[in-house]
């Protein structure tokens, strides 16, 4: 009787077991994280009777998880890549949409400066036509300053995210540490696996991978986490810390630092790859940092170019123009790891035209006099050795040098654009007196009265501005093929000089062509005496520079360097859009494949449910059978 009864009672408790599990199950459904939990059952071993084996019932020998590695992994792995896209989208986002508006962008306040320029060069000797010129030169520069101030908040807004995703990282990591703490206890001396704890452990770095890329090597009960380029982040029980810092040479520009027992290592942006964190970090620096530039590019060009010609002018009081614009110059930062901060580098832009969106490195190779020095140009990595005898050197436009007491390995930090279209550093309206814009040219040319043949002369063009622009100088033809030039100035005076009609004849900084066929003994003369306040000779040059190729290696206009920008963000955006779209859909599709192998189904869930119930009555009414057999033998007994 008492082998029924143990029977019944083990087939109670197996069907117990069954109905708390199932139970459990479904009150965590909706559980993030969950894995479904199914009973085990064996059969206990059975006993000799002489004619057989008799049963003793059934045990639970587990309670086990349903669990898949590989669909786990699958899971993380579409999962941070799907945030990384998806947080690099959201960002690139604001900078497309400031970048695309028709309004709010460069192109109609660009067109607005030079069409206000040209209304001057029709009447430049109208006060309002100058003064509407100057307004709309300063609501130009407001619009380059309000774009970079946009773009210096879209940077703020990544430095608040980054810090929030490392602060989230730190947290992740302590809670991973802990459950590797509690389920190494709970698994010691052979205990049972505690399923909730190994779901909250795998949550925790479910949660961490959208954050940052993971991998995760186990050790025993315990699984060790890198990151990066395989920094370990968790380390059985122990933790390592990230933190923001600031880069040695840049201090405006925070990194994401590395907390060791040696002290803080400094994290390279390409090292931190995957998550928002690393999304975050590719934005920052394939987007951002290349829009910042291309904007400081486009104003210090057009700012150069604009002076460059300006100086070459007359303005209205008669005086040779000067600079119109201020021009940002190069920023440049030294690192905090040099031997000694006396020492610096230079860099000055030499060649607006030929600027690129590159940062530079400048990196001391060897001290000593001469200095031995390279310049990294950090868009592709490539290096530019310095010159053998220490002196300065130029790429892309830049001069680059070095000073001071140097040390091998010293670096220094040249931004050339970045701060070409900032508010502090960057272009602004040097004129404040509209008299004395540069319309005008401060050269006259003439024919003489008494020439017989048929020469004219064209109107003097500047070419450069000095001291002896404006020096008065004769052209005598000595012949019909030759011309003697008397005047003062560099090559002066000339004789013999050969003459071909419309060919460019140069001196004091100026240029002309004398066409027809002049007689010998005809002269023509160059020199000052020009109407400032009258006079657009100047006014028709400034407005050439609207489409003359200045910009990208003078291939091409201010207006078309910034529709290149506009694209490249627009066309970045869009792959984003739809990368972004696909990684989500196999995300989603990865967790569908994981949740129909360990999520809980209600409806399967229900099932079980009947039909432990059903064995839980089953087994009751065997011990109620046994029950009765012994009544029955005791009252044989009476």
């Amino acid at each position: 009787m008492s082998s029924i009864l143990s029977v019944g009672q083990s087939a109670l408790s197996a069907a117990q077991a069954g109905l708390v599990t199932t139970g459990h199950n479904i009150a965590n459904a909706s559980t993030p994280g969950y894995n479904r939990q199914v009973v085990v059952q064996g059969a206990v071993n059975g006993q000799d009777a002489g004619y057989g084996f008799i049963g003793k019932g059934t045990e639970v020998t587990a309670v086990r998880r349903v669990y898949s590695e590989f669909l786990n992994t699958q899971v993380l792995s579409t999962q941070t890549a799907s945030t990384q896209l998806s947080s690099y989208y959201g960002q690139i986002q604001q900078v497309n949409n400031m970048l695309a508006d028709s309004k709010a962008g460069l192109t109609p306040v660009l067109q607005d400066f030079f069409s206000s320029l040209q209304a001057a060069g029709a009447d430049p000797s109208s006060g309002a036509a100058r003064e509407s010129m100057l307004s709309s030169a300063n609501t130009l520069v407001g619009r380059f300053q309000s774009m970079d101030a946009q773009l210096g908040e879209v940077r703020q807004g990544v430095t608040t995210e980054m810090r929030s995703s490392v602060d989230a990282i730190n947290v992740y990591a302590q809670q991973i540490g802990k459950l590797n703490d509690a389920i190494e206890k709970a698994t010691s001396n052979g205990g049972s696996t505690p399923n909730d704890l190994l779901d909250q452990r795998d949550q925790a770095i479910s949660e961490l991978s959208k954050e940052i890329k993971v991998s995760v090597v186990k050790q025993g009960a315990t699984y060790n986490v890198m990151i990066g380029s395989g920094q370990p982040l968790v380390v059985g029980t122990k933790t390592y810390d990230l933190s923001m810092a600031q880069s040695p040479t840049d201090p405006k520009r925070p990194m994401v630092a590395y907390q060791t027992v040696n002290g803080t290592v400094l994290l390279s942006d390409e090292s931190l790859s995957g998550g928002k964190l690393g999304g975050l970090l590719e934005f920052r620096s394939k987007t951002l940092d290349q829009a910042q530039n291309a904007l400081g590019r486009i104003a210090i060009t057009l700012a150069s170019s604009f002076n460059a010609q300006h100086v070459l002018g007359q303005d209205a009081n008669g005086n040779p123009g000067v600079d119109f614009f201020k021009v940002a110059a190069p920023v440049v930062s030294p690192s905090s790891r040099n031997g000694d901060q006396a020492a610096s580098a230079s860099a000055a832009i030499v060649n607006p035209s030929a600027l690129t969106t590159s940062d530079y490195k400048v990196q001391v190779t060897a001290a000593g006099t001469p200095p031995g020095y390279k310049v990294v140009r950090l868009s592709d990595g490539k290096p530019f050795d310095g010159p053998a005898d220490g002196s300065s050197m130029v790429l892309d436009g830049v001069s680059f040098g070095v000073s001071g007491p140097l040390t091998a390995g010293d670096e220094f930090l040249v931004r050339p654009t970045a701060d070409g279209a900032s508010l502090r550093n960057g272009i602004n309206v040097k004129i404040t007196d509209k008299a004395t814009i540069a319309l005008g040219s401060p050269l006259a040319s003439a024919a003489a009265s008494g020439n017989s043949g048929t020469g004219s002369i064209s109107a003097p063009t500047v070419t450069a501005a000095g001291a002896d622009l404006t020096q008065p100088v004769a052209i005598t033809f000595t012949s019909a093929n030759t011309f003697d030039v008397t005047g003062t100035g560099p090559g002066l005076p000339a004789t013999g000089v050969a003459f071909k009609a419309g060919e460019d004849i140069s001196y004091n900084g100026w240029k002309l062509q004398i066409s027809g066929v002049p007689a010998s003994g005809d002269s023509f003369t160059v020199g000052g005496g020009s109407n400032g306040s009258g006079d657009n000779r100047n006014a028709l040059a400034l407005a050439a520079l609207q489409s003359a190729s200045t910009t990208d290696g003078a291939s091409t206009s201010f207006q078309g360097a910034y529709s290149q920008l506009v694209s490249q963000v627009g066309n970045k955006t869009r792959e984003l859009a739809s990368t972004s779209a696909a990684a989500e859909q196999l995300r989603a599709s990865a967790v569908s494949s994981q949740q129909a192998e360990s999520g809980v189904n209600l409806d399967e869930e229900a099932a079980n449910l009947l039909r432990y119930q059903q064995a839980y009555q089953a087994a009751g009414k065997v011990m109620k059978t046994a029950s009765d057999m012994f009544d029955v033998l005791l009252s044989l007994g009476r």
